[in-house]
């Protein structure tokens, strides 16, 4: 269950409120990464982040396998973001770069990864970002999405696909300036 202990869940699950804030504080970052995939604005990131540790401190004594704990968090994260960009009756907006400092060479195709997995919908976002970027494994991927693996195997194979596309077409264009 990564670096999250068990008996640490336990202990939240029975009501031990520094146990819960601790596990919390340990999943702020993945969280925040999810999150930010989804509704891209820090203040709905804020938001979603807060609705799910105050739903999930409500029911967690709902959470049967504390080894899934990290998985049921996301899980609620993906429904609170999703219900904020219903409930916001906005489309999910490709990050806006424009006010950022010009990025070292090094720094660039970090930013030209992010923009080509921005570029993505939505469910293939979510695998690529769970599974890449968060180091969940399939089956946990799949859990948390409420998906089949063979699904989420698919997904990322198209991800992959079309994140090569967009790169070699970034690139193309990137030479053909250049080469003027």
């Amino acid at each position: 269950m990564d670096s999250l202990d068990i008996q640490e869940v336990m202990r939240a699950r029975q009501g031990d409120r520094e146990a819960f804030t601790r596990l919390m504080r340990q999943l702020e970052t993945p969280m925040y990464a999810v999150a930010k995939q989804i509704v891209q604005r820090d203040e709905d990131c804020a938001d979603a982040m807060q609705e799910t540790v105050f739903i999930a401190y409500k029911s967690m004594y709902t959470l049967r396998e504390p080894a899934y704990f990290r998985t049921w968090i996301i899980r609620i994260l993906i429904n609170e973001c999703r219900r904020l960009l219903k409930q916001r009756n906005k489309q999910v907006p490709l990050t806006d770069l424009s006010d950022k400092p010009s990025p070292s060479p090094e720094e660039d195709d970090g930013l030209e990864l992010r923009e080509a997995i921005d570029s993505l919908e939505l469910p293939m976002r979510l695998v690529v970002v769970l599974h890449y970027i968060q180091d969940l494994p399939i089956k946990e991927v799949a859990r948390t999405l409420e998906i089949s693996e063979g699904t989420v195997k698919s997904r990322l194979y198209r991800a992959r696909e079309k994140l090569l596309r967009w790169m070699e077409k970034s690139r193309g264009v990137e030479s053909q300036y250049e080469s003027r």
